[in-house]
């Protein structure tokens, strides 16, 4: 209840740093993930199979 209820007293700077840090948090997570972290696996490779070879070398080897 105690988190409960100080949630539901908070201030208006309050409520604007969580939108603030919910914002920051869908930038990191949703528009860094289409632009920079593209699945390269799923373009190189046509079959699971290939994938699964490929990162078995890859934690092999390195």
């Amino acid at each position: 209840m105690f988190y409960v209820d100080g949630f539901m007293n908070m201030s208006s700077w309050g409520r604007t740093m969580w939108i603030i840090i919910l914002l920051k948090l869908f930038i990191m997570f949703a528009v860094f993930k289409l632009f920079f972290f593209r699945d390269t696996l799923k373009n190189r490779y046509t079959t699971d199979e290939e994938r699964a070879q490929h990162v078995l070398e890859e934690l092999i080897t390195h």
